[in-house]
Order: structure tokens, then C-alpha cells, then sequence
């Protein structure tokens, strides 16, 4: 039996311009990036946003962190290396996911982006996944359901009840609430730039961080649900720091996470001491209070 029981994953992808340029301007003639930045700019101004949709991307970059079912973090890959081929690093993320007996995914914000672009990449390349797209079974218990958590735990889903909540924020805003590190100088609007720029590693290094910090998210919520105390979650939060203090040399990245992570600790420590001084500053007025009170 595998160890690992959950795969915490994010997938950073970016226009397919060929596809774009066949479906949405056929009759125009446009070189893939020609496509694509038409599309964003068409898509900025109808929407303020240019986040192509995942129907009409490639994945360039996919970071796995594999986890314990006591909650332990194993390692955090990339896949494909050094080549980082859309239909290979597709088909071994679910070649993994079968390998390791099927475990239950994590992601943020996973449902309406990273399994789409999983699931439209499985569709475009034939990629058999019965255990995946089990359609003829009991809708609770199809892996797709909204609510099979045993299959797919999305964060967002988690702390937005399921849309009854916008999550303003997101990751960022989450992993900031418990002083993790969050938006390191890089966020997702600057992955297709890069990609131009063949900055595929840097891309790659992205990814892993935020995979690091939906972990410690993950974590946290475990405690929320009852099946961490918060001084378990802190003795798994310190391996997980270990872990990446010892793998600096391979991964640059993880210095520059650390060195963040190492500002957020600060400014907790910081947030302690003012909220300190301010119960101090309230006790003294109160005692003040009683002191001149009439007899």
C-alpha cells in the first residue's frame, strides 16, 4: 500500500494559440502568440481580466507535493523535467495518481481551474481515466462530484461553503491569515510573459511555492476539522521547514520562500507584542477606572 494518500498539486498553464486561433479568429490570419494576445486583450476589455480559460490552455508546469495520511509532507516534484511537455506532463500526473492507488487531490480553487485543464488535457490526448470519469457510478460516489472530498478536496470550496462566500483573496489572502508566505513577487497573470521569456524554471519555482503554501492551508484546516491539534500541526509545519532548509542548494526557490516566510514570522511576532501592549494599555485604564470611582 502507497504511503502517500494525498497529492496537494497547482498547475500553472498558458495560451494554446494555435487552438485560439482556429476557434476564434478562423478567418484572420495570426501567428499563435498574435492569437493569444488578441484573445487577452478581447478578454480585458469585456471582462477587466485577461485569464484565458482553461478550455483553451496547455499546462506548462505542474508541482506535486506528496503527503502522509498523517498529514507528513514527502517531497514537492515537478513533472517533465527538463522538458515540460504539455502531453507528458499531463499524462504522468494521472500515470502518479494511479500509482499511488489513487489519492485524494488537494488544490485552491483546483475545481474551477487546475481539473478542468487536467481533465480537457485527458480528453485531447486519449487518455483512458475510467477510475477518474466514473460516470455510471452513484453520483455521491463518482469521483467528480462536487462533494466527494474522499476524491478532490478544493480549498476555496472549503472555506467558501461550497460559493456561498466569495473568497476575496484567495491563496494569498488564506496563507497570509496564518503567516505562511503567500505572493512572493510572482503571481499567475505573469506565467504567459514568462513562458515568452523561456523562464520555464522560474515558472516552475512559482508553482512549488504555492503547492508549499496551499500544504500549510491544508494543514490548518485539518486542525479546523478536528483531525490535527494545533501543536501536531506545528511539529509537521517544522519538518516541512526542515525539509526545505536542507533542499536550498537544489531549489533556489525555497531560500527565496524561506526568507518571506522568515518576514511573516516577524510580523507575527510583531502583531503579538502590539496586541500585548494594547491588553496592557485596557487593563491599566480599567484598573484607573475602579480607582476613581465614587465610594
Amino acid at each position: 500500500m502507497s504511503d502517500v494518500r494525498y497529492l496537494i498539486f497547482d498547475v500553472e498553464a498558458v495560451g494554446d494559440g494555435e487552438l485560439i486561433q482556429r476557434v476564434r479568429y478562423p478567418d484572420e490570419e495570426l501567428t499563435p502568440r498574435e492569437a493569444i494576445e488578441k484573445y487577452q486583450a478581447d478578454l480585458l476589455e469585456q471582462t477587466g481580466r485577461d485569464v484565458i480559460p482553461p478550455t483553451q490552455v496547455e499546462p506548462i508546469s505542474i508541482a506535486v507535493g506528496k503527503v502522509t495520511k498523517d498529514f507528513r509532507l514527502l517531497d514537492v516534484t515537478v513533472l517533465d523535467p527538463p522538458h515540460f511537455r504539455p502531453e507528458h506532463i499531463i499524462r504522468r500526473f494521472w500515470q502518479g495518481w494511479l500509482h499511488y492507488e489513487r489519492p485524494t487531490l488537494v488544490t485552491f480553487n483546483g475545481r474551477g481551474y487546475d481539473m478542468p485543464v487536467l481533465e480537457f488535457g485527458a480528453f485531447r490526448y486519449g487518455i483512458s481515466l475510467p477510475a477518474w470519469f466514473n460516470v455510471e457510478s452513484k453520483s455521491f460516489e463518482q469521483s467528480r462530484n462536487r462533494y466527494n472530498i474522499d476524491r478532490h478536496i478544493d480549498l476555496q470550496d472549503f472555506f467558501s461553503n461550497y460559493s456561498a462566500v466569495r473568497v476575496n483573496g484567495g491563496l494569498n489572502l488564506i496563507s497570509n491569515l496564518i503567516y505562511k508566505p503567500g505572493k512572493s513577487g510572482v503571481d499567475g497573470s505573469q506565467v504567459q510573459g514568462m513562458y515568452y521569456a523561456g523562464e520555464v524554471e522560474k515558472i516552475n519555482d512559482y508553482c512549488r511555492c504555492d503547492v508549499l503554501d496551499t500544504y500549510f492551508v491544508f494543514l490548518r484546516t485539518r486542525v479546523l476539522i478536528g483531525r490535527l491539534s494545533l501543536e501536531d500541526e506545528q511539529a509537521l509545519v517544522d519538518d516541512a521547514r526542515a525539509m526545505l532548509e536542507a533542499q536550498t542548494d537544489d531549489h533556489p526557490a525555497y531560500q527565496h520562500y524561506l526568507e518571506y516566510w522568515d518576514r511573516r514570522l516577524e510580523q507575527q511576532q510583531a502583531a503579538a507584542e502590539a496586541k500585548e501592549l494594547a491588553t496592557k494599555v485596557v487593563d491599566s485604564q480599567e484598573a484607573d477606572d475602579v480607582g476613581n470611582a465614587p465610594a
